[in-house]
């Protein structure tokens, strides 16, 4: 009677604690609920397309384009897609600024995984005009700040002067980056600033690319040579003898030059007055329209590079210019004979000639190759001939260096964060040396609970409060849509605290598992941990959750992570409102400083947490779930168990921070926070019972 008695007030604890459980559940729910509804929702929802060239660029519209270069009339926008893709706007006075997008030029993607565009203006004075925000999905942006905000900020580079001596980004017009959203606004900056510079240099209104055509040095022929300002080719008789094999009039064989050929592009003062004399290259450049190019070709030996037909076609059939993709033809209404040269060294040639190249389709600042082509008619009748080529590249002596390009974010950020990086790295490496040497930490039960304490006020006070290096779900998922949309080491460098931790996640993941994160270094997860030893202290009750029931409260936390995961790939911005159930934004990273919807919210999960020792962790934390996947590849495991664990003694599971070893006596990794207490428990002849039993025998 007494045992049934027994059974039946067990059964009415375990019903009394079930009711309890599913009234915190719903309470839990509902401040979600309210949490979720009371959202600003402010970013473009931007669903992913099957591939980035899915992705159209903004277009300005003609009122954009008047407000973004503050014009009092009306403004026509033209589409101009070279050399750099944008649009070109006008008005009754004639070009006044130019207008591209940061995702057509700079393929700038925001630390969501998602596109950001933002249509840069800049004008004829080669400074930003302005600048408007077209499409964002950042998690930063989207939840903890206004659409005035970012406008502020997208807005603040106008005025930027691309010209600075010492490269923009670093003088007084550029706007502060906002510090609860650094990584966020950190890549608009580096995306306005890179697609500005590019546009301003390819429509000719900053210098850079465009050859040099005023300074002049005097350099003799050899030391033109030398510098690869002057590109040569010789075939010789053997060679041409070879290749001609078949032709009617045999060539005969040798070691003398069938052809030596000798290029130049001769618009560098350095290099044409050098090459012509002063009056020969005044004659040559002086021809030029805008944009074109001279070449200058000589060459001796048995073959001419001219030929005689192009004096009845009007095109030299020898020659062929090549870039890209691009042939150019040479003509004979740009040709000029030269008939001797003022170069000191020259050698004697048989022909010299130079060739105007025009400005549509050739770019001197970029490699060509010269083509001639030898021919003689067949003893079998038609022709044998063999190609030959010059290949070409002005020196980048010769061509005028841009204006600095601003330095990236990252780099100035990892510089002052330099002394916060270097505590992440010596905090995880101290945890290094706790898990490498837990066996001998594990036999002192004192020195491990005040080492514990210690490291987790440490996480709590420090890593979290004070460097705001708490991690969460949305990187993850941040990460994933990068894989996916094309990754960008800068995106993630911004921030050097959340980098070396992740870095340091990544490794501890490998060699021992999630716990290295979740039970040591998750500010949240220490904040629980504090808050449920006080509650101890105090007396508090503490609730144990029947095993059953435990098991199936995880089912919460991985459909909770899938559920975000899957939600990205439709819309990110409802993604980034589901991973509210992350509480780490408002304790940790806000300080409580936010909505009361939020804090009650946090609020709820501590105070459950005193009587469920880290609840959150336990049953919602979807950052957790992510993390166990990739944990499953873990190396080592040197959580020690005994036979008789689970069959006599179950005192480990009870103790457990989380509940992660079953009624048989099997940690479950995925659950493991790797806190050491069971082993701590294992080791303790004043507690263990098999080693108490091992001493009275």
């Amino acid at each position: 009677m007494t045992k049934v008695n027994a059974l039946r007030a067990a059964q009415r604890d375990s019903r009394g604690m079930i009711r309890n459980m599913t009234t915190l559940a719903c309470l839990l729910g509902i401040l979600a609920t309210g949490l979720i509804s009371g959202l600003p929702v402010h970013a473009q929802s931007v669903a992913r397309p099957l591939s980035e060239s899915a992705i159209q660029p903004s277009v300005p519209t003609r009122r954009l384009a008047s407000e973004l270069l503050i014009l009092s009339g009306g403004a026509t926008v033209q589409r101009q897609a070279e050399p750099v893709p944008g649009w070109t706007v006008s008005d009754s006075t004639g070009v006044v600024g130019h207008i591209a997008s940061t995702w057509e030029i700079a393929r700038s993607v925001g630390y969501s995984g998602q596109p950001l565009d933002v249509l840069v203006a800049v004008d004829l004075k080669g400074r930003i005009a302005g600048a408007r925000l077209m499409r964002h999905s950042e998690p930063i942006l989207t939840l903890g700040l206004s659409d005035e905000d970012i406008a502020r900020f997208v807005g603040g580079f106008a005025g930027v002067d691309l010209m600075a001596s010492d490269g923009p980004g670093d003088g007084p017009d550029m706007p502060d980056i906002i510090s609860r959203a650094t990584v966020s606004t950190g890549v608009i900056r580096d995306s306005i600033l890179r697609t500005a510079r590019t546009l301003a240099i390819g429509r000719g209104l900053l210098p850079g690319g465009g050859i040099d055509r005023i300074t002049f040095e005097t350099r003799s022929w050899e030391a033109l040579t030398a510098q690869g300002a002057l590109a040569r080719q010789t075939v010789t008789l053997t060679q041409a003898a070879a290749a001609l094999q078949g032709a009617k009039v045999p060539v005969p064989e040798g070691e003398a030059p069938f052809i030596d050929l000798w290029i130049a592009l001769i618009d560098p003062p350095t290099i044409g007055r050098n090459i012509l004399g002063q009056q020969q290259y005044s004659r040559a450049v002086g021809a030029l329209g805008p944009g074109e190019a001279a070449l200058f070709v000589a060459s001796r030996g048995l073959y001419s590079h001219r030929g005689t037909k192009w004096r009845q076609s009007g095109t030299f059939d020898r020659l062929e210019l090549v870039q890209g993709e691009a042939r150019i033809a040479l003509t004979k209404s740009g040709y000029t004979r030269i008939d001797h040269l003022a170069a000191l060294g020259a050698p004697e040639f048989k022909e010299r000639s130079i060739f105007q190249l025009p400005g549509d389709g050739f770019d001197p600042a970029q490699p060509f190759t010269l083509e001639l082509t030898a021919s003689r008619p067949a003893a079998a009748g038609g022709d044998v001939s063999f190609t030959t080529s010059v290949a070409y590249t002005l020196p980048d002596s010769y061509i005028i260096a841009p204006p600095p390009e601003a330095a990236p974010l990252w780099q100035q950020r990892w510089l002052e964060k330099r002394f916060a990086t270097a505590s992440v790295m010596a905090m995880m490496g101290f945890l290094t040396l706790i898990m490498l040497f837990q066996e001998s930490l594990v036999r002192r039960p004192r020195l491990w609970l005040r080492l514990r304490l210690s490291f987790l006020t440490l996480t709590l006070f420090w890593l979290g409060w004070g460097l705001n290096g708490q991690l969460s779900v949305v990187q993850v998922v941040a990460f994933l849509q990068s894989l996916l949309s094309g990754f960008r080491w800068e995106t993630f460098l911004i921030e050097p605290v959340i980098f070396t931790l992740w870095g340091g996640v990544a490794l501890g993941m490998l060699f021992w598992g999630r716990g290295v994160f979740c039970g040591w270094l998750c500010p949240f997860g220490a904040l629980q941990e504090l808050s449920n030893v006080t509650a101890r202290r105090f007396g508090v009750p503490q609730i144990a959750v029947p095993h059953a029931l435990h098991e199936r409260l995880w089912i919460i936390k991985y459909t909770l992570f899938v559920t975000i995961l899957a939600l990205s790939f439709y819309s990110m911005k409802d993604a980034l409102i589901l991973a509210e159930a992350e509480p780490f934004k408002t304790a940790i990273s806000l300080r409580m400083i936010r909505a009361w919807p939020f804090v009650l919210f946090v609020l709820a999960l501590l105070t459950a947490g005193l009587f469920i020792e880290r609840f959150y962790c336990r049953y919602l934390c979807p950052l957790g779930a992510a993390l166990a996947i990739p944990a499953k590849l873990k190396i080592f495991d040197w959580l020690h168990r005994r036979p008789q664990c689970g069959r006599e003694c179950r005192l480990c599971e009870t103790k457990c921070t989380v509940g992660a070893i079953d009624p048989l006596g099997r940690i479950n990794p995925n659950e493991c926070v790797l806190c050491l207490r069971c082993q701590v428990v294992m080791n303790d002849a004043e507690t263990c019972p098999v080693l108490k039993r091992r001493a009275r025998k």
